[in-house]
């Protein structure tokens, strides 16, 4: 391992001074990971963390998983590690928590460097493989050190002062962003837990009325148990009374009055008809008598009638 990166004033870099002030270098790799370390530099440290982090790569190799690529963007504020095709940043390193930083000499495709974590104040060692850029990315990082270090000596460490306060700051703003969008969740779940309530229960103290069942033809069936009481129809007016049974007239399924020809009055008929339906009703008379006369009246009160039924 050799150190990557050098302050000497004559020191001549890959990049202008602006691509890296104002932009940043990409560069794409894989990343074999990141591990723990006892020391913020040295190159006995990074040799094993590189061993370490290749054999369970060749482990993951062996059970079919794959080495996920990544996409550097190196600046004088740091380095970050996004995804490729989502462009999310999965580690955000600043250039002033890195300590070390160096590539592989006998593996041309490894470079490493080593940076202070900010939550767990680790020390975590970064391997890459870059098959033909590792050198250069190196090269890169040491440039983005020496612009860093040079803009700290022009503003008198103010430079550096400020973006630490700026990364705390942002750093704060994601935590309450975060923790404001939970708090949205939850209030959402509490209403949507109301309204299903609300749907389910009636108010306190309020009965909802039973409509009667109906038939077919929306009519309430009757009931000869229980007579039609006094309740109002749907329009508020009461209903007439309901006439006793005995003065009701028999009427036929289409509402009429069932036809009797006895009772019909005698210039209702024309007179051929009208002395047909008197002879009708004579014997009429005659087979509901005539039984009696035997049983209940005298023979002599028949015969003084003069009658033929004798």
């Amino acid at each position: 391992m050799n150190r990557a990166f050098s302050r000497k004033k004559d020191k001549t870099w890959m990049h202008t001074p602006e691509a890296l002030s104002k932009h940043y270098i990409p560069y794409n790799a894989k990343f074999l990971g990141s591990t723990e370390v006892e020391q913020p530099k040295g190159t006995e440290i990074v040799r094993d963390a590189v061993r370490k982090l290749k054999f369970a790569r060749h482990i993951k190799k062996s059970e079919g998983q794959k080495t996920p690529k990544v996409e550097l963007q190196i600046s004088i504020y740091g380095v970050k590690i996004l995804d490729p095709k989502t462009k999310e940043v999965q580690h955000n390193c600043q250039l002033h928590r890195i300590s070390f930083c160096a590539d592989d000499k006998t593996d041309k495709r490894i470079f490493t460097f080593i940076c202070k974590d900010s939550e767990s104040n680790k020390h975590l060692c970064y391997v890459f493989d870059s098959e033909k850029c590792a050198e250069e990315i190196t090269l890169t990082i040491g440039q983005a050190f020496d612009l860093a270090y040079r803009k700290f000596l022009e503003s008198g460490g103010k430079d550096v002062e400020t973006r630490k306060q700026i990364a705390g700051l942002q750093k704060r703003i994601n935590e309450l962003e975060t923790e404001n969008m939970e708090l949205k969740n939850k209030v959402q779940d509490l209403e949507n837990q109301l309204r299903i309530t609300q749907l389910h229960t009636s108010p306190a103290g309020s009965v909802t009325p039973k409509s009667p069942s109906t038939d077919i033809f929306d009519m309430v069936p009757f009931s000869p148990i229980s007579p039609q009481s006094s309740t109002p129809t749907r329009n508020g007016t009461q209903p007439p009374p309901v006439p006793s049974r005995s003065a009701e007239i028999k009427r036929d399924l289409f509402g009429a009055e069932p036809f009797d020809p006895f009772s019909c009055g005698a210039g209702d008929f024309p007179p051929d008809i009208q002395s047909k339906l008197d002879e009708m009703q004579r014997q009429r008379w005659y087979h509901v008598l005539k039984p009696l006369s035997f049983s209940c009246f005298p023979n002599n009160f028949i015969r003084r009638r003069g009658s033929k039924w004798d």
